[in-house]
């Protein structure tokens, strides 16, 4: 899923308030871990996920990994936090986004 660069400062301002719902610890990204996600985003389609540790690029490698095997958005990595998006399956999602402008 891509989003624009409007549709990603939207969600980043909604996410502003929000507190991390899982936390990746030293295991790193189980199989645990990755239910806990999935249940999150099902329950508020937009999370902070906040990692331990001080390796920048294995959190950029998290991030990834949880948006292609979630099928989710990457919304933003800031410090140890990783924001994700990902619009529920049933009914109509909970967020609107911006439209994408046209050119």
């Amino acid at each position: 899923m891509e989003l624009t660069a409007d549709q990603r400062r939207h969600l980043k301002s909604l996410a502003h308030h929000l507190n991390p719902v899982v936390m990746i610890g030293n295991n790193g990204l189980t199989d645990a871990v990755l239910r806990e996600v999935a249940v999150n985003l099902d329950a508020h389609e937009l999370i902070k996920i906040r990692v331990l540790g001080d390796d920048r690029e294995l959190r950029a490698q998290y991030m990834e990994q949880i948006c292609s095997d979630l099928q989710a958005a990457p919304v933003a990595l800031l410090g140890k936090l990783l924001i994700i998006y990902r619009p529920t399956e049933e009914g109509k999602s909970r967020i609107v986004l911006p439209k994408p402008k046209k050119k």
